[in-house]
């Protein structure tokens, strides 16, 4: 149970490092513009994220 979550959190890691790796521009004026998005709209950007997850979680499984 561990190790898979432990390589999930890697996994998702790796993922998230894509982007600022390969176009560190476009990320920093990506979280610019994050930051300047009120409470209630990255709410719903989390919550959107992580119904895409599980989502993607039960087709998987």
């Amino acid at each position: 149970m561990w190790d898979t979550f432990l390589m999930a959190i890697a996994l998702m890691l790796v993922l998230e490092g894509i982007l600022p790796f390969t176009f560190p521009n476009a990320w920093r004026d990506t979280f610019r513009k994050l930051v300047e998005l009120d409470d209630g709209q990255i709410r719903f950007i989390g919550l959107t994220s992580m119904v895409i997850g599980l989502i993607v979680l039960y087709f998987v499984n």
